[in-house]
């Protein structure tokens, strides 16, 4: 008959200190209970682990029983239980996973828990990083006024949640940063459609912002602007008396830059100014309404589509001749045609006698 070991107090402390818990070490367990602002873990032989709402990670659904692995980061609390963080745990092992997606240029999908006015908080394999309003696609980029922040943040807000298809454009685990891009993920896939595009062609898009200078649109991923200039053959003064945010339009491509294209609204109708200038003949009489007065003269409407102008040196009143005088605002006149410049767009009146 074989005689029992003697356990020496060696064994005993060794046998001890396997139960004992160190500050840093990752453990398993599994998951007591999950209250309103705490999580109990039961960690076996080692006691049980408190985890507090603000350790758990982004997007972790926990039920009793579910097995979780968690960091400790203090081993004993005043209720005797150790304190642990599950999002910790996640981001170390987390970080190991983010490098494998940089190493393969994966593109992946995330879904962003918050905003800021500079971007989207997106938190990948329990590692938080950032994703820069810059590195939004054109399709999300909120084009809104450069002083209205309040806008910018809203519209930010509405992609909370969501599942955009971003890359990873930074990864240090060093520092901590981890910077995702929308804008890389789809590049390759726009270079293939601009390839297919060419000036003169009609694009269907939806306009994304509207601003004081024109419109953005989205062209199937691509960013196109209507400048003012090219939203009507009428004097635009405000863009937004003409196209809304969410509005589909047809536009023209009238140029295309390295990551964008240049659009015209008003070259898809029939410019109304060749089809009046036709009543205008040189030396005729016309009468018109000032629109517009200037030091070097004024703008008189002669027909719904055509401004003309009366330059300071037609006023009949000599070199020294003071328009502020001489017109006021919507007046209207008579005045002589002097020129009529189709090549141009530019017809010249008179007000001499």
């Amino acid at each position: 008959m074989a005689t029992a070991k003697a356990i020496t107090m060696d064994d005993l402390l060794a046998e001890e200190s396997v139960k004992h818990l160190t500050q840093g070490e990752v453990v398993d367990g599994t998951v007591m209970s999950v209250r309103k602002h705490e999580v109990l873990i039961d960690l076996g032989p080692l006691g049980v682990g408190f985890v507090p709402r603000r350790e758990i990670g982004f997007g972790q659904k926990l039920e009793e029983g579910s097995s979780v692995t968690a960091s400790v980061v203090d081993t004993e609390l005043d209720n005797g239980y150790s304190l642990l963080s599950l999002r910790k745990a996640a981001k170390d092992r987390g970080w190991d996973e983010v490098q494998r997606m940089v190493d393969d240029g994966e593109t992946i999908e995330v879904t962003a828990y918050d905003a800021n006015r500079g971007g989207l908080l997106i938190e990948l394999e329990g590692v938080r990083g950032f994703l820069p309003v810059s590195q939004l696609s054109a399709e999300h980029y909120p084009r809104v006024g450069s002083s209205d922040k309040d806008e910018i943040l809203q519209r930010l807000n509405a992609l909370v949640g969501k599942s955009i298809k971003v890359r990873i454009l930074d990864a240090d685990r060093k520092a901590n940063k981890l910077i995702f891009s929308e804008k890389e993920a789809i590049k390759d896939g726009l270079a293939d459609r601009f390839e297919k595009l060419k000036v003169g062609d009609t694009v269907t898009g939806v306009v994304t912002g509207v601003v004081d200078f024109g419109a953005f649109v989205n062209v199937e991923g691509i960013e196109g602007l209507i400048h003012i200039s090219e939203i009507s053959w009428e004097r635009v003064n405000n863009p937004g008396d003409y196209v809304k945010v969410g509005d589909s339009v047809q536009a023209k491509i009238i140029a295309i830059d390295k990551d964008r294209l240049s659009l015209s609204l008003k070259q898809l109708q029939e410019d109304p100014w060749m089809k009046e200038v036709d009543e205008f003949k040189k030396g005729s009489a016309v009468e018109g309404t000032v629109t517009r007065i200037t030091p070097f003269g004024a703008f008189v409407q002669i027909s719904p589509a055509v401004e003309a102008l009366v330059h300071v040196s037609e006023l009949g009143e000599g070199e020294g001749a003071d328009p502020e005088k001489v017109f006021k605002l919507n007046e209207r006149k008579t005045f002589k045609v002097l020129e009529v410049d189709k090549e141009n767009r530019k017809i010249s009146l008179s007000l001499k006698k």
